[in-house]
């Protein structure tokens, strides 16, 4: 047609569309240099899989071309009749051939491309195995949990028959709070880059009662409250031990999970989610049904009100400790449970020596105590809180809390050789009641949005399964047409 390359010249339509390769015979640069081409578009004619064909190439190639991802009505032209040599038509030529406009780029960036894989899959790599260590830390922390609460549950019911004295058990026991901050300090001493005397570490962490730092009134106003409440939990779950069996104890406890959730729904004004509040029925369900498995006897029902009571109680401390203190630091919340111990020292020591005169709680003599029990119940209690209130540093919150559910079967199997508990259909199905309901307020808020994805991809690899499968079937039935088609050639 007599055109011209001139050098150093680029084409017009050079390096618009993907599938797109270049003749190196031709090259048009003017719509004249083609308008025989253009008189002939006219009379074309295209087949409707053709059609398809070109629909499906236009709309990827004006998705990747240019800027702004359109192209000029010269540019399709060109492409159209075939100056490109680009026929979209040609299904091996899409399928197969990917051409290449220079191979020295594509060959330079083959290494960056394998360079970036590595990096991608080392960066895979290196966070699937800190999802595996912090998985790891969590069944070690679960473990933890369930063997530190169901132990100091044991020990409590087995101390009770030779020093029958729940408030003096407490009070005991939460005198050793006092050793939260300075574990916490040896802790900060071994691991932080930066050194703090205990004087800078103390007044840091004070900051977490205001700009004041712990002053007479703010002892008094946030901290004291929380000191009786502390008392008062861990008191009522005692005393229920000494009335029903371990395993009630500590299936009935897990009810706090749902009594957090109604007390902050109604004073935090949380977040409304119906599957919590299924999960508060269930639990008050499985009350009913746990009251009614003894049969409504006096000991059965005190034990059960008692053990609500210590849920209500630890519940009520956690949405108070959210609305007046809001969230703490790991060195903030070590102090706070140091001074709830200071606080127990100071002003709650009184009430063991009352109720020991008035021969409430009354012991013969201090040689009579079992001090190992005592001791060991208290070491057990630290344990559960140290974890629980820190074991978030190297784990999930969730894997924690199935530690106290967890408890529940190893509580039921220490009871079934050591006490006469009698696991009928009722207290069988109150226990999984309240289990799941315990399970259920551990999803979180956006469980459902989770949910509709995970199906949404199930459908997609379904569909796409499918349609894998349809395109090979179609392949094998035109095989075998072809190998069975005649040949009348001879």
């Amino acid at each position: 047609m007599g055109i011209r390359e001139f050098p150093g010249s680029a084409p017009r339509g050079k390096g618009i569309a993907i599938g797109m390769r270049r003749s190196p015979d031709v090259s048009p640069r003017r719509l004249s240099d083609i308008s025989p081409q253009l008189r002939q578009l006219k009379y074309l004619v295209v087949d409707e899989a053709i059609k398809e064909d070109l629909k499906w190439s236009r709309s990827v190639e004006d998705l990747t071309s240019g800027p702004v991802g359109l192209t000029s009505i010269e540019e399709r032209i060109l492409r159209i009749t075939g100056y490109y040599g680009y026929q979209p038509w040609a299904t091996s030529y899409k399928r197969e051939e990917r051409p290449r406009d220079s191979p020295g780029p594509a060959e330079a960036q083959a290494p960056a491309g394998t360079e970036a894989g590595g990096r991608s899959s080392r960066r895979c790599w290196r966070c699937s195995r800190a999802q595996l260590k912090k998985i790891c830390w969590g069944v070690a922390v679960v473990l933890c949990v369930c063997a530190s609460w169901a132990g100091a549950t044991q020990l409590a019911k087995l101390t009770f028959r030779k020093f029958d004295a729940p408030f003096t058990l407490t009070w005991f026991a939460t005198n050793w709070n006092f050793l939260f901050f300075p574990l916490y300090y040896a802790g900060h001493i071994c691991k932080s880059a930066e050194k703090q005397s205990v004087k800078q570490r103390y007044r840091e962490c004070c900051r977490f009662f205001g700009d004041n730092g712990l002053t007479l009134k703010v002892f008094f106003t946030k901290a004291a409250p929380f000191g009786v409440l502390w008392t008062l939990t861990n008191y009522l779950y005692l005393h229920a031990i000494k009335k029903i069996n371990t395993t009630d104890v500590s299936v009935l406890f897990c009810c706090n999970k749902a009594f957090v959730f109604l007390l902050s729904w109604i004073v935090l004004r949380d977040r409304f989610m119906g599957v919590r509040i299924v999960a508060a029925i269930l639990a008050i369900a499985g009350i009913v049904m746990m009251t009614y498995a003894d049969g409504f006897h006096s000991h059965s029902v005190i034990g059960i009100a008692l053990v609500v009571g210590s849920a209500s109680m630890s519940a009520l401390y956690k949405v108070l400790f959210k609305l007046l203190l809001g969230s703490a630091k790991f060195g903030e919340a070590a102090l706070f449970l140091s001074i709830l111990g200071v606080f127990n020292i100071l002003f709650i020591t009184c009430i063991p020596v009352i109720l020991y005169f008035t021969k409430v709680e009354y012991w013969s003599s201090f040689d009579d105590i079992p001090w190992g029990n005592l001791c060991g119940f208290s070491v057990l209690l630290l344990t559960f809180n140290i974890v629980l209130n820190f074991g978030i540093a190297v784990t999930y919150p969730t894997l924690m809390s199935l530690g106290i559910v967890l408890s529940v079967p190893v509580n039921a199997v220490v009871d079934h050789y050591t006490s006469k508990i009698v696991f009928n259909s009722v207290r069988v199905i109150a226990i999984i009641i309240i289990g799941l309901g315990f399970l259920l307020l551990l999803l979180p808020e956006e469980w459902d949005v989770w949910l509709i994805k995970l199906l949404t991809r199930l459908k997609v690899r379904k569909k796409e399964e499918a349609a894998e499968g349809g395109a090979d079937l179609g392949l094998g039935l035109q095989s075998k047409s072809r190998r069975a088609r005649p040949s009348f050639a001879r």
